[in-house]
């Protein structure tokens, strides 16, 4: 079980619970079609997003297999919310789990990306003890590819048009890290 100790603090970024008064924030992002360009879903309108914002505020922590940990992420410098980080316990006997992100354009080419997708690893190998996290995106998407390099995961697989999405044949791209990497990585300087 992972029951994260909140708020989390990085250098920049508070990561939270979502809650009621982030409707905004969530719909400003979700509502974009270049948001949902890469993902399963097509751009929201409120009353989805108000929907969808339940199910965030509900994932708060791990408690089974299956769950996903999802974490709004403000920018504390505006107060703003910027995006969401996720992290699934994908398998209790195999010690897997995935991580994702989705982030508001208007933020993009900052590094919050990174730095709020590195606190989803931490959580997963320290806190639920993964052996394994992997990070599943369009093939497509090269600067989501950027964000999971920039963590230091590697390209294990691409599997070529093995999905259709949206009526259009897709490839994803599978990146991943061991524990003994995530370990190995150069630790931040204090």
């Amino acid at each position: 079980m992972l029951r994260p100790a909140y708020p989390i603090e990085t250098e920049r970024l508070t990561l939270r619970g979502f809650r009621d008064s982030d409707l905004g924030g969530l719909y400003a992002y979700q509502s974009l079609p270049e948001v949902a360009r890469f993902l399963y879903w097509e751009p929201r309108n409120l009353e989805e997003s108000r929907a969808f914002l339940k199910e965030k505020i509900s994932a708060s922590t791990v408690e089974k297999e299956g769950d996903w940990l999802v974490l709004a992420v403000i920018w504390r410098e505006t107060g703003d919310l910027i995006g969401e980080v996720n992290l699934q316990w994908r398998s209790r006997e195999h010690q897997q789990g995935e991580i994702g992100y989705i982030f508001n354009p208007a933020y993009h080419g900052k590094g919050f990306a990174t730095e709020a997708a590195e606190v989803v690893l931490r959580l997963g190998f320290d806190g639920l003890g993964l052996h394994r996290v992997c990070g599943r995106l369009d093939g497509r998407n090269a600067a989501s590819a950027r964000v999971l390099e920039r963590l230091g995961m590697r390209r294990e697989a691409h599997l070529v048009q093995n999905e259709i999405v949206k009526g259009e044949w897709s490839d994803e791209v599978i990146y991943a890290m061991l524990r003994h990497e995530w370990d190995a990585r150069p630790q931040p300087r204090p």
